[in-house]
């Protein structure tokens, strides 16, 4: 199966670069994946496609600002402190990092993205902060700007990068991040901090569309995944098969997975918010022989067309990347032609694509 199978045209002003001001004012499309037939709603109409028997499972993860603007410095480092930075005759140039999941908490060490990353040599030294709160030393290199990179010790990391970090928006967002992000590019309910970017499949439920769905009698369930390289990452070779994920964390707790396993049982729709939340479901019932164990792992799991479905009925999505592995999901789940075709019809009814864009419901 080649990848370019799965391109289609998006002329880049349908990118959106905002949020709405309300997050339920979204467009949404539902696609009947039997049918292959589709309708224009908005998302305020999500609650009254759902049965008082579904199931609907939410991730909870939450971002942090994982994108830290710095200084490199040399291979030796200096006497450092807080009250002591870096010298000017040490440091070589500003720095981007972009931390992806955190390897150890002792010590504190992250994958990350790195820029420039030609440049950003094992054993440099990073500088983050204006008085150099946060140091890093490059530990191991990888391909396309990939490094492993360990902190110096400090009491508070993750206030530190909560003050002096941004908030990661995808680069297809052509502007920087705005403190309006913080709270935008979040899920009201999001709880586990761990992602550095937002399932955003869940970026358009309110407070009030949630009640809705409570009063429809509709159950609901949360999982984590957290939001790594996997679900972002660039596919670089011809053909699909070829391709292969990085693994991003993920918890099951006893509560979801019995709300899980009962619906399935019980023959009831298990629907995903999100494709993290459909990776989660579908790699924790591989795992299981179809049954969904509590606990906590490391998913790696690439669904694309000809993929047999365990668990998840019915899946809320975003419009993804042409020829990127979301994409690939949403078409194992609603047929290569269908999704395709359904795609098409929204850019020509100028649908809003991507993190800050429009729904899809496929059922």
């Amino acid at each position: 199966m080649l990848v370019s199978d799965f391109y289609f045209d998006l002329p880049p002003k349908r990118i959106a670069q905002e949020p709405l001001a309300d997050r339920a004012g979204s467009k949404l499309l539902r696609l009947d994946r039997t049918t292959g037939e589709w309708s224009d709603l908005l998302f305020r109409d999500f609650p009254s496609l759902l049965r008082p028997d579904d199931l609907l499972v939410f991730n909870n993860t939450r971002v942090f600002p994982a994108r830290l603007y710095g200084r490199r410095g040399g291979i030796k480092p200096p006497a450092l402190s807080q009250d002591n930075p870096a010298s000017p005759d040490f440091l070589r140039g500003r720095v981007e990092v972009l931390l992806t999941r955190q390897l150890t908490a002792e010590p504190n060490e992250w994958e990350c993205l790195v820029r420039p990353g030609r440049k950003i040599g094992v054993g440099e030294y990073l500088f983050f902060g204006e008085k150099d709160e946060l140091q890093a030393e490059v530990m191991a290199r990888g391909e396309f700007g990939e490094r492993r990179i360990r902190f110096a010790s400090v009491d508070n990391f993750f206030e530190l990068v909560e003050r002096i970090g941004h908030i990661p928006l995808p680069p297809y967002i052509d502007r920087l991040d705005s403190p309006q992000d913080r709270e935008r590019y979040q899920t009201v309910y999001a709880q586990a901090r761990g992602s550095v970017a937002a399932p955003t499949a869940g970026l358009h439920f309110t407070e009030e569309i949630l009640g809705e769905i409570r009063a429809r009698a509709v159950e609901m369930a949360e999982i984590t995944l957290h939001v790594g390289l996997g679900t972002f990452q660039p596919v670089r070779v011809e053909r699909v098969e070829e391709h292969s994920l990085h693994s991003e964390t993920y918890a099951i707790s006893a509560e979801a997975a019995e709300k899980i396993n009962r619906a399935l049982d019980d023959v009831r729709r298990v629907i995903a918010v999100g494709t993290t939340t459909v990776r989660t479901l579908e790699f924790a019932a591989q795992s299981g022989g179809g049954r969904i164990s509590a606990g906590t792992g490391e998913a790696n799991i690439f669904i694309y067309p000809g993929y047999k479905f365990q668990v998840v009925q019915g899946m809320l999505t975003n419009f993804h990347l042409p020829q990127s592995t979301l994409l690939m999901l949403v078409c194992a789940f609603a047929g290569r032609e269908n999704a395709l075709r359904a795609y098409k019809h929204a850019v020509e009814q100028e649908y809003r694509f991507y993190s800050y864009g429009d729904c899809m419901f496929v059922d």
